[in-house]
C-alpha cells in the first residue's frame, strides 16, 4: 500500500542522523516492546510479513511522528486486538479475559536459539525455473494495491538489471495479506538513480532492490 512508510525518493523529511555507537534503546520501555514483539511472534498468530504490514499500515500522521519502537508497539497492539488476544478494555487495564490457545510460546532460555535458527528461513523449494537470468533487463509493475506489497512506490514502472537470483522465497505480497506463503523467485535488481529519480541525478549512483518475480516483466 502507499502508506506513510513508503518514503523512498521523498524529500523534505530532514537528514538521517547516525548516532554512531549510541545506545540500541533509548528507554527501558523500548527493550520491553522489542521483547514483547519477538515473544508474541512465537504464538503463531501471524508471520513476519503480517507483522510488518501492521506497522506500515498505521495512519501516515502517526507513522511519521511516532518513534521507531512506538510504531512497533502500535503495530503489535493492532494484531492482538484483531485476533482477539486482548480486548480494548483489557488494553486499558479495565478487565482481563481468558488467554486464547496459541501454537507455541518462547521460553527465555530458547530466545538465542530461536533468533539464530535457520528454521525461520523464508526460502522454499522451487517448483519452476526462474523467468529471468542474471543480466536480464526487467521492468517493474505499475501497481498500487491497498494491501501489503514489497514493491516500493518510487521503483514502480522502472527499468533495471537483474544482478543476482536470490532463490525461491515466501512472497510477502501474499503472506503479508494472510493468503499463504505462495513462494516465488526472488531477484536482486539494480536501477540507476537517473532511472528512478530523473536525469539530474548522479550518473554513477544506483539503487539495488530485492524484488519477487510477480513484480517484474521483461523489458
Amino acid at each position: 500500500m502507499n502508506g506513510g512508510a513508503d518514503l523512498g525518493g521523498m524529500q523534505g523529511f530532514g537528514p538521517v542522523i547516525d548516532d554512531g555507537d549510541g545506545p540500541h534503546f533509548h528507554g527501558d520501555w523500548e527493550k520491553r516492546v522489542m521483547a514483547m514483539v519477538v515473544a508474541l511472534g512465537a504464538c503463531g498468530q501471524w508471520n513476519i510479513d503480517i507483522s510488518r504490514h501492521a506497522r506500515e499500515s498505521l495512519p501516515p500522521a502517526d507513522y511519521l511522528t511516532f518513534s521507531y519502537y512506538r510504531i512497533w508497539l502500535e503495530g503489535v497492539e493492532k494484531l492482538l486486538l484483531d485476533r482477539g488476544m486482548i480486548t480494548p478494555q483489557e488494553r486499558d487495564g479495565q478487565m482481563r479475559i481468558p488467554a486464547i490457545p496459541v501454537r507455541g510460546t518462547l521460553e527465555a532460555d530458547k530466545v538465542w536459539q530461536a533468533l539464530h535458527s535457520l528454521s525461520g528461513s523464508a526460502e522454499r523449494p522451487a517448483s519452476s525455473d526462474p523467468a529471468f537470468a542474471q543480466g536480464a533487463q526487467v521492468r517493474t509493475a505499475n501497481i498500487h494495491p491497498e494491501s501489503h506489497t514489497r514493491l516500493p512506490r518510487y521503483a514502480r514502472a522502472r527499468t533495471g538489471t537483474v544482478t543476482k537470483i536470490l532463490g525461491h522465497h515466501v512472497y510477502p505480497d501474499s503472506a503479508g495479506n494472510g493468503l499463504g506463503d505462495d513462494p516465488k523467485w526472488l531477484y536482486q535488481v539494480r536501477f540507476t538513480a537517473r532511472e528512478l529519480f530523473g536525469p539530474d541525478r548522479n550518473p554513477h549512483d544506483s539503487v539495488t532492490l530485492d524484488l519477487w518475480e510477480p513484480h517484474l516483466e521483461q523489458a
